[in-house]
């Protein structure tokens, strides 16, 4: 699944760490979801969309607004 959690989290000058564990998730899973591996359940989306402060659309969506 195409997203741009790197780049929102690169903007936020968050490390993997600190995002994984504010959205109360392993790092390897942030990892696999960052490099398209894995395909994050309502839950995680949910997680990381609080955490990063952004609606779903932005993260998962082909969009220029961030």
């Amino acid at each position: 699944m195409k997203n741009k959690i790197k780049a929102l989290r690169a903007e936020r000058q968050m490390t993997q760490d600190q995002l994984a564990k504010k959205a109360g998730i392993s790092r390897p899973t942030l990892v696999m979801i960052e490099n398209e591996k894995a395909i994050p359940d309502g839950k995680t989306i949910a997680a990381l969309v609080k955490a990063l402060g952004v609606p779903a659309n932005v993260i998962f969506l082909d969009l220029d607004v961030v």
